[in-house]
């Protein structure tokens, strides 16, 4: 599993340029339905209005992408989109910028201009995080070594999903791939091997990341 850049929630923002407005709504999304069908509420959303450009990007590593320019002119809109999400290094999400042309014509390099700065206060207005890949550990002690492995799981920072508790206990951890060798060496020692460590799925699990900068 890869470690990979997303957002967690919706976002949205706006601004004006030569009466022009601009709208841009983002989401996270698994895959390619998910996204259409968000697309498609933004649609019936703003139905007066003349445009919904979008981008997607999708999967872990960010390989499937996809842009729609939805009536402006070739490569003004999408793939300015596009290209905001790519600098931000994200992935498993859609932008949508909706445009309610106001009179004026913004050229080209104007309409790349604006779709990526809506792009880019959209993406700033979502919460971001890594989504961090953790193996799920399962670790059976007898209850007499409960709180000595407490102790030394708070000082190691791991975290413990779950306890089960029967005629010994078992702890879930949350152990990070790189981390395992040395993790469970650390169990075996600290327990005098009288420990079993069943390893488990991997999850993913989102670590917040600080708000982006929000661009002039």
């Amino acid at each position: 599993m890869t470690d990979y850049k997303t957002i967690l929630a919706p976002g949205e923002a706006s601004f004006t340029i030569q009466r022009s407005r601009f709208i841009t709504h983002t989401a996270p999304s698994a895959g390619e339905a998910e996204a259409q069908a968000f697309l498609l509420q933004i649609k019936k959303r703003y139905y007066d209005a003349r445009h919904h450009c979008s981008a997607w990007v999708l999967g872990s590593d960010g390989s499937r992408q996809k842009s729609n320019d939805d009536g402006e002119p070739g490569g003004t809109a999408g793939a300015p989109i596009l290209e905001a999400i790519r600098q931000n290094g994200l992935t498993n999400l859609i932008v949508v910028v909706t445009r309610y042309f106001g009179g004026i014509k913004l050229g080209a390099g104007g309409l790349i201009r604006a779709y990526s700065h809506a792009a880019a206060l959209g993406l700033n207005a979502s919460p971001q995080a890594q989504m961090t890949a953790f193996r799920r550990a399962a670790v059976t002690i007898a209850y007499p070594l409960l709180g000595t492995l407490e102790n030394w799981l708070r000082q190691k920072n791991i975290r413990v999903e779950n306890n089960f508790y029967a005629e010994d206990v078992t702890l879930i951890l949350l152990l990070e791939p790189e981390n395992l060798p040395a993790i469970t060496a650390g169990l075996t020692d600290l327990t005098a091997a009288r420990c079993v460590i069943q390893l488990q799925d991997e999850i993913y699990l989102p670590v917040p990341l600080p708000a982006p900068e929000t661009q002039a």
